[in-house]
Parts: structure tokens; sequence; C-alpha cells
């Protein structure tokens, strides 16, 4: 099993990067775990539409970049699917059952993602309305994915 997290934006926040590389730890377990980063467009605070969706698609362009085509890609989106850890749990059980061992996860930029990207995901998946600055929801991504390991192996982590 490979799992992969790509995401716009270097870490710098000391806590999250320890809190991270304790889940990739308990995740070696499981397969290999990686965390890729890609280069973040800097944006001034007022932008056009325009200027935007130029953003998105050259971020989105970083990020595809770094998916290869047998690769599942989850693409995390405010209007995704909301999923119980449960659920999660079940969705990657059954790739793997039906041959799928590479996993991506994608978090986007500030702005979100573009559509290209979207084109590319084999589903969109949301953490709920709330939003959430992406260094944080490598962190609470990294946890749920450990989580829906241990669910499927059915270790008391979970409760």
């Amino acid at each position: 099993m490979n799992i992969k997290i790509i995401g716009v934006g270097k870490l710098k926040e000391k806590y999250l990067k320890q809190g991270i590389a304790e889940y990739a730890k308990r995740l070696s377990a499981f397969g290999k775990f990686e965390i890729i980063e890609v280069s973040d467009e800097k944006a001034p605070e007022s932008l056009s539409t325009t200027e935007m969706e130029k953003i998105k698609q050259t971020e989105g362009q970083r990020i595809l970049e770094k998916i290869k085509d047998k690769e599942y890609v989850f693409l995390l989106a405010i209007k995704g699917e909301q999923l119980s850890s449960e659920e999660l749990s079940e969705r990657i059980s059954n790739l793997t059952t039906y041959g799928k061992s590479d996993i991506t996860f994608v978090i986007g930029g500030s702005l979100g993602t573009s559509q290209e990207l979207s084109k590319r995901a084999d589903a969109e998946i949301s953490f709920g309305r709330f939003t959430l600055p992406h260094q944080l929801m490598r962190l609470v991504l990294a946890e749920q994915i450990y989580r829906a390991f241990m669910i499927d192996a059915g270790r008391t982590y979970h409760k």
C-alpha cells in the first residue's frame, strides 16, 4: 500500500511537522506513506476572478505533475462528499481489495483547486464546511488515514 498526501505550500510550524511525523511513523506499519509539497503562488489580498483562476491552474498543474496514472485520487474539496471515519476506512479497504494500492490525497491551496484537478480526481471528499488552514489539514488528514487503517484492522484506537 502506498499512501501519499500532496499539499500546496511548505509546512513551517514545528508542532504540525511533529504531529505529521508521528502519524507517518504509525502509518509505516501499513505501507509506504509520504507527503509531497508543491510550491504555492504568491497572491495579493485583492484578486480578480481571472487572477484567482490562473493561480489555481498553476498550483493545480504542479499537483498533477506529482500524480501517476495508476493512483486513485481523493481530492479534498468543501463541496465534496462528507464521509465518516468508518466510511473512509471502508473506501480505502475496498480500493485495496480491487487492486488499487496507490492512493493519493490532495489538499489544494487557499484559493481552492483547478477544474483540471477536479477532473483527474476519482473522488472529492470533504471534512465539513469548516475552513481550516491547509497546513493544519495535513495533520488532520494524516490522523484520519491512520484511523481508517486502525478501523480496518479492528484495533481499539478508533474508540
